[in-house]
């Protein structure tokens, strides 16, 4: 589907499970941002009082609400929004606050001038602003991740793992995304890669939660991304099988 005139710029999709003392702000961080956006909201079953945070923005026209009777994960709630994107670029904004919608332009610009067919948010970036609390696991897991990205697809990034990837709504649903949970951001790298697609990595920056702040992604999430960039090395655009990660679901959110 090519893009409509009028439609708006970027479609922004924000998968959220359990996300009751963020996702009002971040909401209101999303909307005060730059661009005309539209603003898909996946509540993927939500059981803390998140719904009833989103009933109201969606009362109010403001956001258009998704909703997953079970927890289904990450990939899964990005894909049930895709079905209804309207905007010329898509991208990806986790519920809670460890980042920054402000950094929407400096994600937009390299797709508007033509710099890039993706683009990747980097929180170890140059002229980030990485925050200390950040721990060494997080640092070591990601480096091995680049590491992958480089060996099999010949790509150097610095940030497999950062949600921000920015792209073409019609370049990402050619992807046939078949990821559930946190395998969204190999599966998109491991296709770029396959697809020759153009990757520029700007800054964005970071605030990290813990665990107890409400962090889902675990250690074993690692493991899985690194298989999915391994069984995806030969994927060819318009053959897809399912990715089998076999492993429990946590959420929708980082």
């Amino acid at each position: 589907m090519l893009h409509e005139p009028g439609s708006p710029l970027l479609t922004v999709i924000i998968p959220v499970f359990n996300e009751r003392a963020t996702i009002d702000e971040l909401l209101r961080r999303v909307l005060a941002a730059p661009y005309d956006k539209q603003i898909i909201v996946v509540d993927d079953g939500s059981t803390d009082g998140t719904s009833l945070v989103l009933d109201d923005w969606a009362k109010n026209g403001a956001v258009e609400l998704c909703r997953h009777h079970r927890n289904c994960g990450k990939g899964r709630s990005i894909r049930t929004a895709l079905k209804s994107a309207r905007g010329r670029f898509a991208i990806v904004q986790d519920g809670d606050l460890e980042t920054d919608p402000q950094d929407y332009v400096t994600l937009v610009e390299p797709l508007l001038d033509g710099r890039a067919d993706l683009v990747i948010g980097s929180r170890f970036g140059r002229d980030g602003h990485f925050d200390g609390r950040v721990d060494a696991f997080l640092r070591l897991g990601v480096s091995l991740l680049n590491f992958a990205v480089l060996l099999l697809y010949g790509q150097r990034i610095t940030d497999e793992a950062c949600c921000y990837k920015v792209l073409p709504i019609d370049l990402l649903r050619s992807m046939n995304l078949q990821c559930e949970r946190f395998e969204f951001c190999p599966e998109v790298v491991a296709k770029a890669g396959r697809m020759n697609l153009r990757i520029v990595e700007v800054p964005v920056r970071y605030c990290p939660r813990t665990t107890a702040d409400g962090k889902k992604i675990r250690y074993r999430d690692g493991l899985i991304a690194l298989w999915c960039l391994w069984r995806l090395r030969r994927w060819k655009p318009g053959v897809e099988r399912p990715i089998r990660s076999g492993a429990t679901d946590h959420g929708a959110n980082r």
